[in-house]
């Protein structure tokens, strides 16, 4: 029989927002271990684009003060990742141009990466530290009574913990409500003679071109918004219409034998209700905690929200103001 471990802190989830959280509350002190039903960093923080978005105007106001504190992390996440892991993770862009309803046409400095390599080094940043990591556990039953919290997966060792941290993003069964919010992306070579060095952005498509690592070259078109619940088919006749779209912007991106797809897939966005992340206590618990439910900017909040959530657990006033993030919000 294998014993019972008894970390100081589990975290249910092992995507970017998870894995980030668990870095970030080791390097605190705390024992951590991080446990998934399936594999580490296989759902939604792979699929993503990789903007760090924190000026675009389409984004909810409420998220503004947060994402300026994640950006003035980021540099020093990506430093302490590359350290631990030996993968640097280098930035593929640093401007963006906006392309408003009106005709108006913005240049942000906006920088971008890619998630794969990102979740690459964060997975060998994690095994290099002493956080336990364990995948696949296919099923957890969750305990939560007056000793503690005893977790117990379908697959793994039991643990006994006083304190539980929800990050599995769309898979979280809630209450509150999270819902998969499907989003499918192509990748294609750029054409010769297109300098593509900046991300193109409309309302409606994004156009983000891999200037350095194994998908220099191409350029990601995205995304579709789909209620579809855990279905990740793509379709050609959406991925169509994307690139139809990623035309209207660079017209060279609209024919396929110039610019052929290399690769196609879907993502699972978490959304709660109101698009935004739900941080903090879970709701009628004293020992379970929440940072879930990011939508389109898990990529951009990861270590922003990993610093707030560590000062939070720790008894501490977070650098910015989470209130609007209340999971409590919904009850």
């Amino acid at each position: 029989m294998e014993p019972v471990l008894t970390p100081d802190i589990v975290v249910a989830g092992a995507g970017i927002i998870g894995l980030t959280l668990a870095l970030e509350l080791e390097r605190r002190g705390a024992s951590v271990t991080v446990i998934d039903t399936a594999a580490a960093a296989g759902g939604a923080s792979t699929a993503a684009a990789g903007m760090l978005a924190a000026t675009d105007p389409h984004n909810p106001p409420e998220l503004s003060e947060l994402s300026l504190f994640s950006i003035s992390l980021y540099d020093r996440f990506l430093d302490r990742l590359a350290s631990l892991s030996g993968l640097p993770i280098p930035f593929q862009t640093t401007s963006t141009l906006q392309y408003l309803g009106d005709g108006t046409i913005l240049r942000l400095a906006e920088r971008s990466i890619d998630p794969r390599q990102l979740a690459a080094a964060a997975l060998g940043a994690i095994r290099c530290t002493k956080i336990h990591l364990f995948e696949h556990a296919n099923r957890i039953d969750i305990s939560d009574h007056s000793g503690g919290i005893s977790i117990r997966p379908q697959r793994g060792p039991a643990m006994e913990t006083t304190r539980l941290i929800h990050a599995s993003g769309a898979w979280f069964a809630g209450p509150p409500a999270i819902t998969p919010r499907k989003g499918q992306m192509l990748r294609v070579r750029i054409p010769a003679g297109l300098e593509l060095g900046e991300v193109h952005r409309s309302s409606s498509i994004y156009v983000v071109p891999r200037s350095q690592g194994p998908q220099a070259g191409t350029a990601l078109i995205g995304a579709t918004e789909e209620d579809a619940g855990f279905d990740t088919r793509t379709l050609q006749t959406d991925l169509d219409l994307l690139r139809q779209r990623a035309a209207v912007l660079l017209p060279a991106l609209g024919d396929p034998t110039a610019a052929p797809q290399v690769e196609a897939w879907a993502g699972l966005r978490p959304a709660s209700a109101d698009r935004l992340p739900l941080l903090g206590r879970l709701p009628g618990s004293t020992r379970q905690w929440m940072t879930a439910g990011h939508f389109r900017n898990g990529i951009l909040l990861a270590p922003g929200t990993a610093a707030a959530m560590a000062d939070l657990l720790e008894g501490k006033l977070p650098a910015v103001n989470l209130s609007p993030f209340d999971p409590a919000r919904f009850v």
